[in-house]
């Protein structure tokens, strides 16, 4: 079982920008403003050691809302619960300071293994900033500095320690499903994490940008008899960019962003009260073009029921009538949205949501698959024979074959005489043929043309 390290300290002492120094890449945003990163952030070391990265501890409550005060304290308890060992962080340049002397106290009490890492140390030098910390009475001590590196080598050794033996003779492989859970401010994206995952284990606040970094959590989810393994990714509310009024909220799109460009599926939620917003549109543009697999989850389906149900929405027979009248418009607004499915879940009575991870096995199995040549052919062969292309000035276009070259997104290299008289529509009929031929539903589809003049110029260049 992996060894588990929670980096656990006062605001702004640098826990982000070790985080990310230590996992070689920028996950936890880091920024001077105190109370920066809420939820846990988790990442797997390369040598199998799982990292957490906690708010700070004791942000003043004029700082911060109540509630969000509340539960960013919640999620570094369970951080501390959850770890088998902690870096407590202080800051080298600041001294020791009282709230620094409470939080020793409450980590001894976890009975933890803990090292003292005294950051924004950075040199040899100023070594003897950390002499203060002596103070706290904690024996292992690390002098380092997140910033510039100094001392990484020492911390990185004291990690090695805590890699069990069997970890390191049989380092640890999965076969993954990484899914994104995408969408603007407030559509539930974290309430529906939680729901998957039956714990709290993303800060839920009615509050706007409550989320602020995209927070990964492993997932095992049993289905006829086999275990599946999950990446789950909540990220921030994607708001239009020429709304994002700080850095912070800049730096949270990047990481919502990057997110959805890494994952296998990206599922866009929407609220089902509000429908389909420009913003939707826009994200679901942003998906498609990246070549991501791609799910409509409409959620807070109870309230929908409920103003049904109770005749505060006129035009509806029922709760049925509803739902195939939003799937229409969802499919007049998101004009691509027929080659998708949509989802109707509520993340508050749990009604549908772990229909997310079936539909991410199903659409990993049908994105992961090869199509053999000759089948490929005979389905392009069928769709031209029952729908032959339009002829422009006595001549059409015509396809001689084509190959299956890739996945994720899923490639077609198509051979065919001119390119130029492939009017869209026709283009459209082919994709929409060939994702149903072979259930590509909710699977990017890329065409790659390649007509003669295009072959004639790659002979002459042989």
């Amino acid at each position: 079982m992996s060894t588990a390290i929670a980096l656990v300290g006062r605001p702004n002492v640098g826990k982000s920008r070790l985080f990310n120094r230590l996992v070689h890449r920028r996950i936890s945003i880091v920024h001077d403003q105190p109370g920066t990163t809420r939820d846990v952030i988790i990442e797997e070391l390369e040598n199998g050691i799982i990292l957490m990265d906690t708010g700070g501890i004791g942000l003043g409550e004029s700082e911060e809302d109540g509630d969000i005060l509340s539960a960013v304290g919640e999620q570094v308890h369970f951080a501390i619960q959850a770890a088998d060992v902690i870096f407590f962080v202080v800051d080298g340049r600041a001294g020791c300071v009282p709230l620094d002397c409470e939080i020793a106290a409450t980590l001894r009490k976890s009975g933890k293994k803990i090292y003292l890492i005294v950051n924004k140390i950075d040199s040899e030098d100023e070594i003897g900033r950390s002499d203060v910390f002596h103070v706290l009475g904690f024996n292992a001590m690390i002098s380092v500095s997140a910033e510039h590196g100094y001392g990484e080598g020492d911390l990185l050794e004291t990690i090695d320690v805590h890699v069990s033996s069997e970890e390191k003779r049989n380092p640890k492989i999965n076969s993954v499903i990484k899914i994104c859970l995408s969408g603007r401010p407030n559509v539930g994206k974290s309430s529906i994490a939680n729901a998957l995952l039956k714990e709290n284990r993303m800060i839920e606040n009615p509050t706007a940008g409550t989320t602020r970094d995209a927070i990964c959590c492993d997932l095992f989810f049993r289905e006829n008899e086999r275990e599946y393994y999950f990446k789950i990714v909540d990220t921030a509310g994607l708001r239009e960019r020429k709304k994002v009024d700080n850095s912070i909220e800049f730096f949270s799109a990047l990481r919502s962003r990057d997110a959805m460009n890494s994952a296998d599926v990206v599922f866009l939620i929407v609220d089902a009260l509000s429908g389909i917003t420009r913003q939707d549109k826009k994200l679901m543009g942003e998906i498609l073009g990246g070549g991501k697999c791609f799910v409509l989850v409409v959620n807070k389906w109870d309230l929908a029921y409920e103003s049904v149900r109770q005749n505060l929405m006129s035009g509806y027979d029922s709760i049925a009538d509803f739902q195939e009248k939003f799937r229409e418009a969802a499919q007049k607004e998101l004009f691509a949205l027929s080659q998708f499915p949509i989802l109707f879940i509520s993340a508050k009575t749990g009604h549908g949501v772990e229909n997310i991870l079936r539909e991410s096995l199903r659409i990993f199995g049908r994105a992961s698959q090869m199509i053999s040549t000759g089948k490929l052919n005979r389905v392009i062969q069928n769709l031209c024979e029952r729908h032959p292309p339009a002829t422009t000035s006595g001549k059409c276009f015509k396809i001689y074959y084509a190959v299956h070259c890739g996945t994720f997104p899923f490639r077609l290299k198509i051979f065919c005489n001119h390119c130029k008289r492939l009017s869209d529509t026709y283009r459209r009929y082919l994709e929409n043929g060939i994702r149903s031929a072979f259930d590509l539903s909710g699977c990017p589809l890329e065409f790659e043309f390649i007509g003669k003049e295009a072959r004639d110029l790659q002979s002459l260049a042989q």
